[in-house]
């Protein structure tokens, strides 16, 4: 719809131009509004998108546009199965990695046997090299006799640190293998609770963007959910009336759903940028009392105050002709005045007349 400018006057007026269209008048003083009309709908503040955050087909949905839904409830599912598989195996690896961080695990419990043989072995070769060494004090073996044994013991110890850092490293490795099976496990919770989808934040189901079959991506909408309790007007307002909008003005809105019925409110904010889908600016209003019909997207008209004038002087608008000439009595030329607020019926005169002029209609030029 088209936006343009309409005033209305906030008393009756002692004229009426279907009784004035032929008459001699006089301008009066009454009080005058100015009204900028405009389009719009109800939308939210914390509308989101309620998103699927799995692949799968929807097997469950529950979801009536226009009802209620709590924090944390649970309005849909979807079938993944390879997250059920995923999740049953990560708690299979992590039995396993369970068990091999304990003492009893296989490998260190061969690896303690290793160190025990290592043990002995050293326990031997030292006995042994204590041996040839009084021996060898004796002369009764060479040095280099001597000096293998000692070669012997030598191998032995570097043998036995060497399974004692190898438990020391399989130990490790077995704890951080549960670390990250746990953290494989819980991961894999997490997706499969995916499954489910649950509303993030309170509010009214604003649209119902799938349905039950429907195969989703992560990522997918399939709802809109908005809160109803910070529902306001989203108006567009025409290039050429913008400039006379301003924050905390007063506005009388009607919804398209309830002609009989009138709510106000205040101007909150202009977006500063030109919207080009709709062809107009974006003014923001919030409602003084909560309407009673608060289903988003809500067509809606809205008379914006914009400007008011108490007492001031008037003309009817059809007594004025183009470039705000006027026809005084007793007058061969038409008088140019200077106008303000323009209502449906009337025009506000700042200029050129007084209240003893009298005013005929203009007469067509033949």
């Amino acid at each position: 719809m088209k936006i343009n400018y309409l005033a209305i006057l906030s008393t009756l007026l002692f004229f009426s131009c279907a009784n004035t269209s032929n008459q001699e008048i006089k301008p009066i003083r009454k009080d005058i509004s100015e009204i900028v009309f405009a389009s719009g709908s109800l939308e939210s503040d914390n509308k989101y998108n309620l998103t699927a955050q799995t692949d799968g087909n929807i097997i469950k949905l529950n979801l009536v546009e226009g009802a209620t839904v709590a924090v944390n409830q649970l309005v849909a599912v979807i079938d993944n199965k390879q997250n059920i598989i995923s999740t049953n195996n990560a708690a299979e690896q992590l039995k396993i990695a369970q068990y091999n961080n304990t003492d009893n695990a296989p490998l260190l419990q061969q690896i303690k046997a290793n160190i025990e043989a290592a043990k002995e072995k050293l326990s031997q070769d030292i006995t042994q090299e204590q041996r040839y060494q009084e021996l060898y004090n004796q002369s009764s073996v060479t040095k280099a006799e001597l000096e293998k044994m000692q070669l012997s013991t030598k191998t032995s110890k570097a043998n036995l640190a060497a399974l004692e850092q190898q438990y020391k490293s399989v130990q490790q490795q077995n704890k951080q293998q549960y670390i990250t099976q746990s953290n494989a496990v819980k991961g894999s919770v997490v997706n499969q609770e995916n499954n489910q989808v649950k509303i993030v934040a309170a509010g009214k189901v604003y649209k119902k963007v799938k349905q039950v079959g429907d195969y989703v991506r992560r990522g997918d909408v399939i709802a809109i959910i908005a809160n109803e309790n910070l529902l306001y007007a989203k108006l567009n307002v025409d290039e050429n009336s913008i400039d006379k909008v301003k924050v905390g003005q007063t506005i009388t809105i009607q919804l398209n759903t309830q002609k009989n019925k009138k709510y106000t409110g205040v101007v909150s904010e202009i977006l500063p940028v030109f919207d080009e889908p709709s062809q107009s600016f974006i003014v923001k209003v919030q409602f003084t009392e909560k309407p009673d019909f608060t289903v988003n997207g809500t067509q809606l008209e809205a008379n914006i105050l914009v400007g008011e004038k108490k007492n001031t002087l008037l003309i009817p608008r059809n007594y004025v002709s183009f470039g705000n000439k006027v026809q005084l009595k007793g007058s061969d030329d038409l008088k140019t005045i200077e106008t303000g607020i323009v209502s449906t019926e009337y025009v506000e005169v700042l200029n050129g007349l007084t209240e003893n002029d009298i005013l005929v209609p203009v007469k067509p030029k033949k």
